[in-house]
């Protein structure tokens, strides 16, 4: 029997990478955010790579300062994506759109557009939104939980309604009987319930691989609702091994509630690396990331304190020094933070305060700054333990860190028979190993 092997997809971000500041990086194209060829660049790379996918996440709003920084997302994900199918052919191209911002006509449109032009290779990660900016955006409060909620079960049971609009055979094509397609197996949905309503149809036949694969990211029991019912994939932020098999758990057990088979919905962990050869290099790096960015270090260093339980703060603590032992003694770990077992002890282990946080301990996902060989065990380590399915990885510096982890870590990785060395079919599904499906899930 063959091995189980993990699956990788490439968060595209904005263009530079995972640190806002590595627009300043030299190499770096600084006007990356606005040129598609560094998209296809990178897309190129990953499918090189073998990647299953390549995924952009998306909030519709200005969410960050731009002064010192770029922007957290791409001007548009679908632009950005249809730019990469064009010009690759096996790797996914998965994008987030709002199912409480945009209508589902218009999702399920515009995804089964890409994907019927990408030959299959098509997700949609299907989030509500809760940022009073993108609300303010659409001229709208941002409703509750329950019922952004209500509003995204009702969204992809329509949009998927609307995917399957065709009958799989209503496109004939008939040059000699002068028949396009066949109306009596192209119908309307006829769909409403309390937040959403469409008629139908599409104009537009089946993809390859039916329709778009369904992704899904977002916590909570609602969260797990949504992916059990719906999902195929689901991209996490776990920050250990323990929680990220009780998520994984958690997520399977939702599939089986809801009638599916578990091994049919994926997990993938966000994952953020810096490469060099050796790990003080890497650490160098993310060391010169943070010194572009000098008014940001304060507000990092007083975060660091609270994680363990110490008054940190500039003035107060030399950071390029080791924290004092009577200090040290007093720290803890502060349970409301999962990040903070690994903050104290690279603490404890005598390291500056400016190297536990190049460490990463404050991102928003689990970081290794290392060897190539140190971000394999990584991954292999939580893979063997079950905490996922595959890794949603974004490099710190997107112009080299790409290259690099495919040049230097998926080999390591194939090696030790982890990841495979050839594209599995042509489709997304196939590629990730969950069913065909076409039309709404009955």
């Amino acid at each position: 029997m063959k091995r189980k092997e993990m699956q990788l997809a490439l968060q595209m971000v904005s263009g530079y990478g995972a640190e806002f500041s590595a627009w300043r990086i030299p190499g770096t194209d600084p006007a990356a955010y606005t040129n598609m060829d560094s998209y296809v660049e990178r897309a190129k790379l990953a499918e090189k790579g073998k990647f299953q996918m390549i995924f952009i996440a998306d909030t519709p709003a200005l969410s960050n300062d731009l002064g010192p920084q770029t922007p957290m997302f791409p001007m548009d994900p679908m632009l950005a994506l249809m730019a990469v199918a064009r010009e690759t052919k096996h790797i996914g191209l998965v994008a987030t759109l709002s199912a409480t911002f945009n209508y589902p006509y218009n999702i399920a449109r515009q995804f089964k557009a890409l994907d019927v032009i990408s030959h299959g290779r098509v997700g949609w990660n299907a989030v509500t939104t809760s940022d009073p900016l993108a609300a303010a955006n659409f001229g709208a409060q941002i409703a509750s939980r329950k019922e952004r909620y209500g509003m995204a079960h009702e969204s992809i049971q329509i949009v998927q309604a609307l995917w399957g609009s065709w009958d799989t055979d209503a496109w004939t094509l008939d040059v000699e009987g002068g028949k396009f397609a066949d109306m009596d197996k192209i119908k309307p949905i006829n769909l409403e319930g309390q937040y959403y309503a469409s008629r139908g149809p599409l104009p537009i036949p089946p993809s390859e691989q039916g329709q778009p694969v369904i992704f899904q990211a977002g916590g909570g029991s609602e969260g797990l609702e949504l992916a059990g019912s719906y999902a195929s994939g689901v991209y996490a932020n776990p920050f250990d091994i323990e929680s990220a098999r009780e998520h994984r758990q958690a997520l399977r057990q939702s599939a089986t509630r809801f009638g599916r088979n578990p091994d049919d919905i994926k997990m993938y962990a966000g994952f953020m690396f810096s490469l060099a050869s050796t790990e003080e290099e890497a650490l160098e790096r993310r060391r010169q990331l943070m010194s572009f960015n000098p008014e940001e270090i304060p507000s990092r260093v007083r975060y660091l304190g609270s994680m363990v339980g110490l008054p940190l703060s500039i003035g107060l603590v030399d950071i390029d020094q080791p924290l004092a032992t009577d200090m040290l003694k007093n720290a803890y770990a502060n349970p409301m933070d999962p990040r903070s077992i690994r903050a104290l002890k690279l603490l404890k282990q005598g390291l500056t305060i400016r190297d536990v946080l190049a460490h990463g301990v404050i991102n928003y996902h689990p970081v290794v700054a290392g060897t190539p060989v140190q971000v394999a065990d990584f991954l292999e380590e939580w893979f063997l333990a079950g905490a996922c399915d595959g890794f949603s990885v974004v490099p710190d510096i997107a112009y080299d860190g790409v290259a690099d982890f495919v040049d230097l870590v998926v080999p390591i990785l194939q090696d030790r028979g982890l990841f495979h060395r050839e594209y599995e079919g042509k489709t997304l599904r196939e590629n990730m190993g969950v069913p065909y499906q076409y039309g709404r899930l009955k």
